[in-house]
């Protein structure tokens, strides 16, 4: 439990504080969006917990950070359509995360936050690669229910061109999201070079 409210935390920080540059980054060309990838890091502000963006990979950003001197490394990235019905429902921003947190043996840990409340016991799903795995749902962000799946689920995010996924607000507003895939594979690549021990 406090694994996910410190990965909230940081998710919530990113949000904050790294919005803009990932949506310059996401609006950029191609050229400028390489370019960028080829920057030199950030440094991270003191005590190491806002995330400090290490490379922009297609619409997927490779993030850093040591909250509370454990580093975590993620990719996030906004998903490139998003659907409610009924139609034009207001709601938060969502974001895809694949992260890794090395002192608790957590490797490319799937996480969507939706950008609302989820209906409390609801279960969602994530269709990549022409299969669909069950997420569970709390509060607004989704996990994938059965852990053994997360590996195979993650190598077929890293071949698809784009991922669905499907939930249910707390007031019965059905969502449907679809993030590009395209760059998510280097991303992960990049963050298992900088997220090692």
């Amino acid at each position: 439990m406090f694994v996910r409210r410190m990965l909230t935390a940081l998710m919530a920080i990113v949000l904050v504080c790294g919005v803009a540059d990932l949506a310059q980054a996401q609006s950029a060309s191609p050229k400028g969006a390489a370019k960028q990838a080829a920057a030199k890091p950030e440094p991270a502000a003191a005590g190491g917990a806002e995330p400090t963006l290490i490379g922009q990979f297609g619409t997927w950003g490779a993030y850093t950070a040591t909250p509370n001197g454990k580093k975590v490394c993620f990719a996030l990235a906004k998903p490139s359509s998003s659907k409610t019905n009924p139609p034009n429902r207001p709601r938060d921003p969502a974001y895809a995360f694949v992260s890794t947190r090395p002192a608790e043996k957590v490797v490319n840990e799937v996480s969507i936050m939706i950008g609302y409340a989820l209906k409390p016991g609801s279960e969602s799903t994530i269709e990549v690669g022409g299969a669909s795995y069950a997420m569970y749902t709390q509060g607004d962000g989704l996990w994938i229910k059965n852990a053994a799946e997360e590996e195979r689920m993650v190598d077929a995010m890293r071949k698809a061109g784009d991922a669905t996924v499907k939930g249910v607000s707390a007031k019965g507003t059905e969502t449907t999201d679809v993030f590009s895939l395209k760059g998510l594979s280097q991303a992960l690549d990049r963050l298992s070079q900088d997220c090692r021990r």
